[in-house]
């Protein structure tokens, strides 16, 4: 091996000169090599380079050094052979977004009537002809004013274009934020290489041909190599084959390791072959025109399609891997049906149900849009028939031909008031408010070491009602030492002197350390001076390896002389054996094993002990016990993590043993020392439970440590309180309960024990899915339990998937956990959790503040316009102001109101829970209360304001006729009240004061502020367009003044006891799961409440209705970066191939039915012929705006598009 790493280093030297023969291997060659599975790849190699050393000589690396990391040679690599990087897509440009923003159904129709009223106002027909078409038409007394005509049409017209510019901004800053979310996740991601004989970390980004990596349990490989050296290696290669089986790696039969797969068990090292667009997953993105830019790009791929279905073989290898875009194996690819639409399948890919909010908000918007419609449409009707009967009937008109262009003319003037009736109804304003909030949310929960991958999980996590955390590294620092230990029959209170330990035990305990543990474990200096030392890789190891140096032994000089490539065999952790063993070949021939792991488990494996003058003696059953009770319980009562060392030899006299039967390998053991580890609660932990308890949420630990450290922890925590009738069970026993005599789970067994249930000690991965999934399912109590998981390991993947959000450990977590998570915890700490509750929260309460402004501008605009037209035959509000109005009300409001910071008081109630309305019975005290104001007052104004301010009168002008004192002090009241009024809004649980903590939201001061500035220049100068004239200051001190009247009317309005207005209805509540009809409630796909309660009708006008679609493109821009659930992700924004894996469609749903879990039958339903068949996503083969682009489940919101 050093002759084969000398030539590598000779030939790096001789290439500089020539650059064209420095790598003796072809991209293609490459490509081509890592095609091969199994066998023919071992032949190939054997053919192309005698082994896999002679392929490192090829590649001019080193298997022992790695590359030399001189920056020419990196450079020179990424140059030949590409970076491992796949290109992202461009962004959608401005003009892009302003085009989709246009597409919207009612600015469609305010343009079109804009236009017409614009074309028509040149028309004048002579005087004469105009008295003779009706009182309505005549009677403009200014000629220069019915010139002025076009004034209207050009101002709607410009008001749409701000609409668009803004709905378009919001969508480009969005993608821009989230652009960044994305970058920040990538730059977390790191990959341990060998450089110059050095072990460090870098950039997944800046892996290169020719690295030599390390890989371990719970990484996901970012690039194709070939295994130089492993240790009981198993891969899951689910995510590219479909296969749910661990594929075992070793030299011999199988060395091919593929990008994007999971290494499950083991360890091992890897000469990267093949990165980015060259490497397997990276020619699937190619091939599915991930990688594809331009617009062209859904014409090619349907070439590529034709292009697939000639050519059989690439089919074939195509549908061996396609399984990479799939939640689980059972995807198949959707036909298109003649309208461009994907035929619904029976089956779906399973997903989780919709976020509360989704579900409340469907419902509230298709509410709210209905009112809207009916309300508009009433208002056109009523205006027509009055205009029809006064003119015809009561003024006695003829018909003449002359007179229709003045007719249409009113017409268009009817329409424009019935649709700007429907544009102030419909709450467009809704996902706005939605995105903006869970943007400014993950946004600020960065900050507080809450990474979202998954933005509905911010606001679900608001409704948690129970957390199952693990307790290594959440609960606890996760920085381990041993501070006890049993040594040659000696019980050590603390870690003892080197002298006082027999050398012959000494030797056998550093050597069985060092070799037993991962090489890629280690202790560094510290960072500073004074500091403590880092731990690197496996705490549990780190602890042991500290262990030998307060012994003041070496591990390293113990590794240096057995390097890992000398391990005769190594049998890897995992959550089934809950031990570790390294095999050493001796040089007589004979073998010996070390083993560790937890104490109960591997003493029983023990027949015998070392005892205090270092020799062996028989172990007997009654040892056992009484060392359980004399060492390892009284180190567990005091909250420490057990440790049993043992070692084996195997004589040459016993021939070869079988390695592979585990069970024989891992008996008679002799006992070399029991240790007790501690890891110390992190001091902010117990602050940190005591608040969840308060709001309602019930913390369980779910820990594979024995029952005793387990209770320890749990009760300096504050989980468990001396005298408390909890329960605290172990895996086994929690087991035998929830079973029945068949062997099956039954939910009603469950039922008895998860309400009592604190702490679940010895737990498997698979006790934790069931537990997760118990809650979940539970009908115990009448609110749906709502679970939050943390988990670190590989094997919490489906827990973290089954729960509602599932966090994972950003510095412990492996990536195949990350991958499974919806929120990354970057510090690793409980506390974040709770940050994350209280953010969730205040997402829930922006919600409803802005639904509490928008409703009440909502119900008195519509009101005002429909009495008036009703009336005057004319709204007050002209179409203009009605624009502004929505502007304010629905953009900036959603803005203010939506970015108010959390506060402390979240955590003082209990979570709102999926019952709940969004509008409670306060709220719609506070809605109608402040609507009854603000009528009252517009009213006044519009009947008698004339009077009271001695102006003239502004009703039953005329068509043409020029903008009224009168109107325009209505119009400038209703203005300032809305923006009094958000003040109001600001709090939604009946507090009198509106004003605290107003100065700690910039942004909300700013748009207040703003808001009136523009009102000011509005009225003062806004003239025509604006339909408004000048007002003198002693009207505007009225206008001020009535706006003010808000604020106080609030105060009263707030007096009122919620409880004497029983007659008051809440809105928006969710779909009961009980409402569902049958075979939804298990969704396949998402539970949608919206398409549940609406008929094909109701869809159709719905999504021409509403703005929603706008501002839901903001989400759009999510979806592509952070989309929990789509087929396939559009890889917008992701530099490096492992954080496009790092998504989860890579999840490991194939793990599942290994590990035997409750549903299992689930993915045992779908036929095998699924397997393998490719999934291409309608998004690849529809263009982008037609209405065949199905809606992304995960996005917030998901809800309103589909049913809107």
């Amino acid at each position: 091996m050093t002759n084969n790493s000398f030539s590598g280093s000779k030939y790096v030297r001789r290439g500089e000169a020539n650059h064209d023969a420095e790598f003796s291997c072809s991209v293609q060659e490459l490509r081509s090599l890592m095609e091969l599975r199994g066998e023919e790849a071992v032949t190939r190699i054997q053919e192309s380079y005698s082994d896999v050393n002679g392929l490192c000589a090829r590649l001019r690396t080193s298997p022992v050094d790695g590359l030399d990391g001189k920056s020419e040679d990196i450079d020179r690599r990424k140059e030949v052979f590409g970076l491992n990087i796949i290109p992202p897509k461009k962004p959608k440009t401005f003009l892009q977004l302003v085009w989709e923003a246009l597409q919207d159904v009612t600015l469609i129709i305010l343009e079109v009537a804009a236009i017409i009223s614009l074309g028509l106002s040149f028309y004048h027909p002579p005087d004469a002809e105009r008295q003779n078409c009706g009182s309505a038409a005549g009677g403009v007394d200014d000629e220069s004013e019915a010139e002025a005509g076009w004034i209207e049409g050009a101002a709607i017209l410009l008001s749409v274009v701000c609409v668009v510019l803004v709905t378009a901004f919001n969508d480009w800053s969005k993608e821009k934020q989230f652009r960044g979310l994305q970058n920040r996740i990538e730059q977390e991601q790191k990959f341990t290489v060998v450089r110059g004989g050095q072990v460090i970390q870098i950039k997944v980004s800046e892996i290169v041909v020719g690295d030599i990596a390390q890989v371990k349990y719970g990484d996901l490989l970012p690039a194709d190599g070939v295994l130089i050296q492993g240790n009981d290696l198993k891969i899951d290669e689910s995510s590219l084959t479909g296969e749910s089986d661990h594929v075992k790696k070793n030299l011999d039969k199988d060395p091919m390791l593929l990008s994007g797969t999971h290494v499950m068990e083991g360890s091992g090292k890897m000469v990267v072959t093949a990165v980015g667009v060259n490497s397997q997953s990276g020619i699937i993105f190619t091939l599915l025109g991930a990688g594809d830019e331009g617009d062209n790009e859904d014409k090619k791929d349907k070439k590529k399609e034709e292009h697939k279905r000639k050519d059989s073989k690439g089919k074939k290898t195509v549908e061996k891997k396609c399984s990479l875009y799939q939640d689980g194996p059972s995807v198949e690819m959707q036909p298109l049906n003649g309208e461009g639409e994907p035929e619904k399948k029976k089956k779906h890919i399973a997903k989780k149900e919709k976020s509360v909010l989704q579900g409340k908000l469907t419902k509230l918007a298709v509410q709210i849009g209905k009112a809207g419609l009916f309300m508009s449409t009433l208002t056109v009707i009523i205006l027509i028939t009055r205009f029809l009967i006064d003119t015809f009937c009561i003024q006695g008109i003829v018909w003449i031909p002359e007179c229709v262009p003045i007719y249409i003319q009113f017409l268009v003037k009817f329409f424009i008031i019935g649709v700007t009736v429907l544009v102030v109804a419909v709450p467009e304003g809704l996902p706005l408010a939605v995105t903006i909030s869970l943007a400014y949310s993950v946004k600020k929960m960065m900050k507080d070491n809450n990474l979202v991958r998954h933005l509905d999980a911010c606001e679900t996590m608001g409704n948690a009602t129970a957390i199952c955390s693990d307790k290594t590294g959440t609960l606890t620092m996760n920085r381990m030492t041993v501070v006890q230990a049993y040594i040659g029959e000696r019980y050590y209170k603390k870690v003892p002197e080197p002298d006082l330990i027999p050398p012959k035990i000494l030797d056998l305990l550093v050597l069985g350390i060092g070799v037993n543990c991962a090489y890629t474990t280690k202790i560094m200096p510290p960072e500073r001076d004074g500091g403590l030392p880092r731990q690197v890789g496996n705490k549990t190891e780190c602890a042991l390896l500290g262990f030998t140096l307060d012994l003041r032994r070496d591990y390293q000089a113990i590794r240096n002389e057995i390097p890992e490539e000398k391990l005769f065999k190594v049998y890897t952790f995992n959550s089934v054996r809950k031990s570790m063993s390294t095999v050493l070949k001796n040089h007589d021939g004979s073998y010996r094993m070390f083993s560790k792991g937890a104490s109960e488990i591997l003493l029983k494996k023990c027949c015998k002990i070392l005892t205090a003058s270092g020799d062996v003696k028989v172990f007997k059953h009654r040892d056992r016990d009484d060392l359980v009770k004399k060492v390892v319980e009284p180190m567990a009562s005091e909250g420490l993590r057990t440790i049993c060392l043992a070692y084996r030899d195997f004589p040459v006299s016993d021939g070869e043993p079988d390695w592979d039967n585990e069970a024989h390998i891992l008996t008679g053991l002799t006992c070399i020392a029991v240790v007790g580890i501690e890891d110390p609660v992190r001091p902010e932990v117990p602050e940190a439970i005591r608040k969840c308890q308060r709001a309602g949420i019930t913390v369980r630990m779910v820990t594979g440590d024995n029952i005793n450290t387990a209770r320890a922890i749990a009760i300096k925590c504050g989980i468990l309180h001396p005298g408390d009738d909890f329960l605290c069970l172990e895996g086994k026993e929690f087991n035998r309960r929830i079973h029945n005599e068949m062997g099956e789970i039954e939910q009603e067994r469950l039922d008895k024990i998860w309400p009592k249930l604190r702490v679940l000690a010895r737990s498997s991965p698979t006790d934790k899915h069931t537990l997760v999934k118990g809650i979940i399912d539970s009908t115990v109590f009448e609110q749906r339990q709502v679970v939050a998981v943390t988990g670190d390991g590989t094997n919490d993947g489906p827990a973290l998937k089954k729960a509602d959000v599932g966090f994972a450990m950003g510095i412990a977590g492996t990536d195949v956990a990350k991958e499974a998570s919806d929120i990354i915890l970057t510090d690793d700490n409980f506390s974040s959790i709770v940050k994350a509750v209280m953010w969730g929260r205040n997402v829930y309460d922006s919600i409803s503040k802005f639904l509490q402004f928008q409703l009440t501008v909502n119900v008195v605009a519509v009101i005002v316009a429909f009495t008036g037209a009703c009336i005057t035959q004319d709204s007050p509000l002209k179409a203009v102001q009605m624009l502004w109005v929505n502007l304010i009300m629905d953009t900036f409001a959603s803005l203010a109101l939506a970015t108010e910071p959390p506060t402390e008081a979240l955590l003082l109630r209990n979570p709102y829970g999926r019952k709940k309305p969004l509008i409670s019975r306060t709220m719609m005290k506070n809605i109608l209360g402040h609507g009854i104001y603000q009528l009252t007052i517009i009213f006044t104004l519009l009947f008698a304001g004339e009077t009271l301010f001695d102006i003239d009168s502004g009703r039953n002008a005329p068509l043409h006729a020029p903008p009224s004192e009168h109107y325009t002090i209505v119009f400038n009241t209703f203005v300032l009240m809305q923006i009094f009024n958000e003040f109001n809004a600001r709090k939604i649980h009946g507090e009198r004061n509106v004003f605290e903590g107003v100065f700690r939201n910039p942004i909300f001061c700013s748009i207040i502020f703003g808001t009136f500035v523009t009102q000011f220049i509005i009225v003062q100068f806004g003239g025509k367009p604006f339909s408004c004239v000048d007002l003198t200051l002693e009207q505007w001190l009225w206008c001020i003044f009535l706006g003010l009247g808000s604020l106080l009317w609030g105060q009263l309005v707030s007096s009122v006891p919620t409880k004497w207005l029983k007659f008051l209805k809440t809105a928006g509540h969710a779909t009961l799961q009980e409402e569902i009809p049958d075979g939804s409630d298990e969704g396949n796909d998402v539970v949608d409440h919206g398409d549940l309660e609406l008929n094909k009708g109701h869809i159709l006008w719905c999504r021409g209705l509403s703005r929603i679609q706008t501002q839901i493109r903001v989400v759009k821009a999510f979806r592509d970066s952070v989309s929990p659930y789509e087929g396939l992700e559009t890889p917008e924004s992701r530099s490096s191939i492992h954080n496009f894996m790092n998504h989860p469609e890579f999840r490991i749903e194939d793990s599942e039915p290994q590990i035997p879990l409750i549903d299992e039958n689930e993915s045992e339903d779908d036929p095998p012929t699924k397997r393998n068949s490719i999934f291409i996503p309608p998004s690849a083969l529809v263009p982008p705006n037609s209405a065949g682009l199905p809606p992304c489940p995960g996005s917030p919101l998901h809800s309103l598009e589909t049913s809107l």
